[in-house]
């Protein structure tokens, strides 16, 4: 049996290949023989770490919601200003390159596919929690410092990242009039909304 850290490197790098396999294939057509491809293993070793492909396919979800988390500790632990964090967090949200175009056509598929899934309709719940929660912080922090309008904090990040993830989606699906320089625009434009002066 390999050793627990060799384990948990190979069942990294076998989410890793799973996220990447959704985000070109979608989840019905994942077949384990491509993940195991990109991981650079044997198909045998994707089913040792993983029984079949319901398994295979909630724990690549789960990868890629922590992966997540991980790209915007940056802003959320950053020491700047709460409006400057809120201005890099859109930065950091949005689409941009292929790690993070990947991340959200995963997210786009774990949507999908929850809305027949209980176990991942809680996994989406927990994964806005988290943000609602980060971005409400920043946003207090911000109306404590007066650089951020009044309002439920709450709200004001529910809000936030309903325009983000709307805007994005669109992007993803190829949108012909809201290209991602336009929704970088648009957000900047609602941020100077929200935001009370000049960016910090």
């Amino acid at each position: 049996m390999p050793r627990p850290s060799v384990e948990a490197e190979r069942r990294a790098q076998i989410l890793d290949s799973a996220c990447r396999v959704i985000a070109r294939t979608g989840v019905a057509a994942l077949r384990v023989a491509d993940v195991a491809k990109g991981a650079g293993m044997s198909p045998g070793i994707i089913h040792y770490y993983f029984d079949n492909k319901r398994d295979l396919t909630r724990a690549a979800f789960e990868q890629n919601f922590r992966r997540s988390l991980e790209r915007r500790a940056v802003v959320f632990e950053a020491d700047r200003e709460p409006g400057q964090k809120l201005r890099d967090l859109v930065e950091v949200y949005l689409p941009h390159g292929e790690e993070t175009t990947d991340a959200w056509h995963v997210w786009t598929q774990l949507w999908a596919t929850a809305l027949h899934d209980t176990e991942l309709r809680d996994l989406s719940d927990r994964a806005y929690g988290e943000w609602r929660r980060s971005i409400a912080s920043i946003i207090r922090d911000g109306q404590a410092a007066g650089q951020v309008a009044e309002g439920d904090p709450v709200d004001l990040a529910n809000l936030l990242i309903g325009v983000l993830d709307g805007l994005a989606v669109q992007v993803l699906v190829g949108s012909h009039v809201m290209s991602p320089s336009r929704v970088r625009g648009m957000c900047g434009t609602f941020l100077d909304r929200l935001l009370l002066g000049p960016a910090a």
